[in-house]
């Protein structure tokens, strides 16, 4: 995969190692002298380029017409925005991504300006704050479509409400469903008739809607 950042800060270098390192072929654009001393001690020189990255000669020269995704994560809102806007306006980047320095700044950062994965540090933080507190012992593993799916599990404790209540009655949303039952360190598929003990982890892929839907279903009854 061919991937361009904007910006050789802490995020973009990061990032930028953790994809070199998994063979994607990588370049960043960074314009400051300091960051750029720094960078050539953490990166190969040559996926690093000198320049501004909102200046469409410079994304020229980083081969942005090949690009897959640009992902734009300079400590500056506006610019994340133009490097977005360019990539997609004037070049057709499939992909775009913005980090969001400051979260009153988040409303901008939608379609008008071609970015298709905003990243708000502060809201996802909320969220995750949120979601731990809400959920209990269910455990978040994988995050699908943005966030808006999630893959979960949770290990069904005595006395929970689905104990012995087969798969076909427990009337789950739309929204949910279960994957895997792991049982004695075996894997179960549920089918219509399959039914719940107590220990069972339970792999579900669901909305947070049909988490929350889980969570009451998964949790003891009250005495």
């Amino acid at each position: 995969m061919n991937v361009i950042i904007a910006g050789g800060g802490r995020t973009g270098t990061q990032l930028a190692t953790l994809l070199h390192a998994q063979g994607h072929d990588v370049r960043v654009i960074e314009y400051r002298k300091d960051i750029l001393a720094h960078l050539h001690h953490e990166l190969p020189t040559e996926i690093i380029y000198e320049g501004i990255p909102t200046d469409p000669l410079v994304l020229e020269n980083v081969d942005i017409k090949s690009a897959q995704v640009v992902a734009a994560c300079t400590t500056n809102d506006a610019d994340n925005l133009i490097v977005c806007f360019i990539a997609r306006a004037m070049y057709n980047v499939p992909r775009t991504i913005a980090r969001i320095n400051n979260p009153r700044n988040a409303w901008l950062f939608n379609d008008n300006f071609h970015v298709d994965c905003p990243l708000n540090q502060a809201e996802i933080m909320a969220s995750l704050i949120e979601e731990e507190m809400s959920l209990g012992d269910m455990m978040t593993l994988l995050k699908l479509r943005h966030g808006e799916y999630s893959l979960i599990e949770e290990k069904i404790p005595p006395q929970a409400i689905a104990i012995g209540v087969a798969v076909k009655d427990l009337n789950l949303p739309e929204n949910v469903v279960i994957a895997t039952i792991i049982r004695h360190g075996k894997i179960i598929l549920p089918r219509g008739m399959t039914t719940f003990e107590v220990g069972d982890e339970v792999l579900a892929i669901t909305d947070r809607q049909g988490a929350d839907f889980l969570a009451r279903l998964f949790s003891p009854l009250a005495e």
